[in-house]
C-alpha cells in the first residue's frame, strides 16, 4: 500500500456519506410532497375543476421548465425528434391521462385511500415487465404482488370483501385503480426513452401533458362543469404546479444522480405513508382498521417484491 492511498480513503467515505444524506434529505421532501398532492386533489373539489387543474398544473410546470432548464432543452432538444410518437403517448397517458383520473377521483374518494392506491405503483410497474419484457420473477417476488393486489382489493371495497363478490365499488377508488395502471405504463416507457438528460426529457413530456388536456378542458367546458379557480383554488393550482409538478420533479432527479434509481426508488414507498398522516392532519380524515390493514398489505408486498424477492432470486 502506497503512503498516499490512506487518507484518501476516509476522504471518499466521508464524500459518499454527504451525497447519500443529501439525496435522503431530497427523497424525503420529494415524497412528502407527492404524498401531499392527494390533500390538494380533495382541498381542490368545488374550489377548481379538475380538468382545468390538470391542465393549469402542466401549464405552470412548463413554464417554470422553460424558465429555469432552457439551456438543457435547448441543447438536446433534437435529439427528441425521432422519439416523438413514444413522448407524446408517455406524456399523455402518464401525465394527463393519470392526473385527470387522480383529481377526478377525490370527488367520490378520500385523500388516504387516493394515497394508499399511489403506492401501488411500484407493483403494478412490476407486472407490466413481467408481461411486456419477459422479466423473469421467482415465487417470493409472485407472492409480494399478491399481497399487494389484496391491499388493492381492500382499499376498492372499503374493508368489506363481500362487495368484492357483488362488483360494488367506490367510483373514485376504480378511477385511481386505472390512473396507477397509466402511471405504470409510463414508468415501463422510460426503459426506452431517448439518451437525454432527465429534465429534457421530462420537459418534454409535461408539454404534451399540457397540450393534451385541452381536450379534456373543452370536454369540461360543453358539459357545463368547467369551474374557473376561487382564491383558494388559485393557491392550489399554484401549489401542484410548482410543488409536485416541478420542485419534486427536479429533487427526484438530482437524488437519483446521488445515489442511483434502486436506492432513491425504495423511497417512494413512503408516499402511502405520508398521504394518509396529512389526510388525518390537515383534512381531519379518520384513518380506519382496514386503512391500516390495506397499508400493510401494499407496503409488505412491495418489500416482499422489491427486497427479499431480489435477495433470494
Amino acid at each position: 500500500m502506497s503512503s498516499g492511498s490512506a487518507p484518501a480513503s476516509p476522504v471518499l467515505a466521508a464524500t459518499g456519506a454527504q451525497s447519500a444524506g443529501r439525496a435522503y434529505l431530497l427523497l424525503i421532501f420529494t415524497t412528502l410532497i407527492w404524498g401531499a398532492n392527494a390533500v390538494a386533489a380533495r382541498l381542490a373539489v368545488g374550489q377548481v375543476s379538475p380538468m382545468l387543474l390538470t391542465f393549469m398544473r402542466w401549464g405552470i410546470s412548463c413554464a417554470a421548465l422553460l424558465l429555469f432548464a432552457r439551456g438543457p432543452i435547448r441543447a438536446h432538444w433534437h435529439a427528441l425528434r425521432g422519439h416523438w410518437r413514444a413522448i407524446a403517448l408517455m406524456g399523455a397517458l402518464g401525465f394527463t391521462g393519470f392526473n385527470a383520473l387522480f383529481y377526478a377521483a377525490a370527488y367520490h374518494t378520500t385523500a388516504i385511500n387516493i394515497a394508499i392506491l399511489q403506492g401501488t405503483i411500484p407493483v403494478l410497474v412490476l407486472i407490466g415487465s413481467v408481461l411486456l419484457f419477459g422479466t423473469r420473477v421467482n415465487a417470493l417476488q409472485c407472492f409480494g404482488v399478491v399481497v399487494t393486489l389484496a391491499g388493492i382489493a381492500v382499499v376498492a371495497s372499503h374493508g368489506e370483501l363481500e362487495q368484492l363478490a357483488r362488483l360494488q365499488f367506490n367510483i373514485g377508488d376504480v378511477w385511481m385503480i386505472v390512473a396507477c395502471l397509466l402511471y405504470a405504463g409510463y414508468a415501463l416507457g422510460l426503459r426506452k426513452r431517448p439518451q437525454v438528460p432527465a429534465i429534457v426529457f421530462f420537459a418534454a413530456t409535461a408539454m404534451v401533458a399540457c397540450l393534451a388536456s385541452l381536450p379534456l378542458v373543452a370536454m369540461e367546458a360543453v358539459n357545463g362543469q368547467l369551474q374557473a379557480p376561487t382564491a383558494q383554488g388559485w393557491a392550489l393550482v399554484a401549489f401542484v404546479g410548482l410543488l409536485p409538478s416541478f420542485v419534486s420533479q427536479v429533487t427526484f432527479i438530482q437524488a437519483v444522480g446521488l445515489i442511483g434509481p434502486a436506492r432513491a426508488g425504495v423511497f417512494l414507498n413512503l408516499v402511502p405513508i405520508f398521504g394518509p398522516l396529512l389526510a388525518m392532519l390537515v383534512l381531519g380524515e379518520p384513518i380506519s382498521v382496514y386503512h391500516g390493514v390495506a397499508l400493510a398489505m401494499v407496503l409488505g408486498g412491495i418489500w416482499i417484491a422489491e427486497r427479499l424477492g431480489v435477495r433470494r432470486p
